[in-house]
């Protein structure tokens, strides 16, 4: 439903709310008034705009939460939980305070109680604000990113992913590599899958910390944990007796000569990482908003770095560019090169494609 509708259904006292809040001119004992009053208030152009540019970061990453959410309805203690995620840089002391930012955004008129006997204890967020909100919260990241020219080199990896998936399936059933008591593979046995794969990566070194990121990371480097992660959920490879083996399922794989969609592969690599990064696909959204064009790295973060929570030892900057940046290239849906400015991003075609969740145009 669309604010007018939501509007009809609220009650006197939640208009009387919105109103308030916005300094509406109107007789507050009418709800016709308040109605008209409400809508055009919150339908002018400038209303997003002032809204965008005066509400704090917390507010911002709550909407932001709730545009990309595919549910319609939500309770009360989802909006806690999403209010306690989006006010992880609250100053001391502020940060419990949920009831009050949630209060914040129903009495800003963003949610409304359900209007039927089963979701009235639910609140929904109306569609058209949600549209209005994406597009001028787009705009307003978009400002804050700078274009520059095309790299003279930059590197695009395109379907490599899914060719290596099948190279890593393939060194399985040959050699058939001893695992460690931690039930990893052997260096001996790392290093000689990076020689079969296209795209090889440095093994990782002793010390740091390692989590979060999917269960291989423990043990391997980014990409390959994820290719190794993304067998084993498909079942297509086995641990047992200290050994890494085919299974039934990878084999028929393997002699089916088929490559996995990237799609699939990028799909998997949301919910792997969702733990660490909760608002992923928002991220990869406005990155290909943002990066439709050759743009410096640094800049993007400048314009989308509010949104990222850090986890543990990454901070905002590390996790932009090492969980997302990086694994976006190596999923084909980004280029990297080095410009004068640093880092330089841009996206491709099928990285468009994918970042646009389905439901977020409904």
């Amino acid at each position: 439903m669309n604010l007018a509708d939501m509007l009809t259904y609220a009650d006197i006292g939640q208009l009387t709310a919105i109103a308030g809040r916005y300094q509406c001119e109107c007789k507050r004992n009418s709800k016709h008034d308040l109605i008209q009053s409400i809508l055009i208030t919150l339908g002018s152009r400038e209303f997003m705009e002032t809204h965008i540019r005066g509400a704090s970061p917390e507010e911002l990453r709550l909407l932001n939460t709730l545009l990309f959410d595919e549910r319609s309805h939500f309770s009360l203690e989802d909006l806690l939980a999403m209010a306690r995620q989006a006010s992880f840089d609250a100053p001391p002391g502020a940060s419990g305070d949920y009831r009050e930012l949630v209060s914040r955004i129903k009495n800003g008129g963003w949610l409304f109680s359900g209007t039927t006997q089963q979701n009235r204890y639910l609140f929904q967020v109306p569609l058209d604000l949600k549209h209005r909100f994406r597009d001028r919260l787009g705009e307003y990241m978009k400002e804050r990113i700078e274009p520059c020219p095309e790299p003279a080199v930059y590197r695009g990896e395109g379907e490599l992913l899914a060719g290596d998936l099948l190279l890593f399936l393939r060194y399985v059933l040959e050699n058939e590599p001893e695992l460690n008591q931690e039930g990893a593979l052997y260096k001996r046995s790392q290093q000689g899958l990076m020689n079969a794969l296209q795209i090889a990566e440095p093994l990782l070194g002793k010390g740091g910390w390692r989590f979060g990121y999917g269960r291989a990371c423990e043990h391997y480097p980014p990409r390959f944990a994820l290719l190794y992660d993304y067998a084993r959920h498909r079942r297509w490879i086995s641990e047992e007796g200290y050994r890494l083996t085919l299974t039934d399922a990878g084999s028929r794989f393997l002699e089916e000569g088929k490559s996995e969609k990237l799609m699939q592969l990028f799909s998997f690599w949301l919910r792997l990482y969702k733990g660490a990064i909760p608002n992923l696909p928002s991220l990869v959204y406005w990155i290909s908003l943002g990066a439709d064009r050759w743009v410096t790295a640094a800049s993007l973060s400048e314009g989308i770095g509010w949104l990222i929570k850090p986890f543990y030892y990454d901070d905002a900057g590390s996790i932009l560019e090492q969980r997302i940046l990086r694994m976006m290239l190596h999923l084909g849906m980004v280029r990297l090169g080095e410009a004068a400015g640093g880092t330089a991003v841009m996206m491709t075609p099928w990285g468009c494609e994918a970042a646009v969740p389905k439901h977020l145009f409904r």
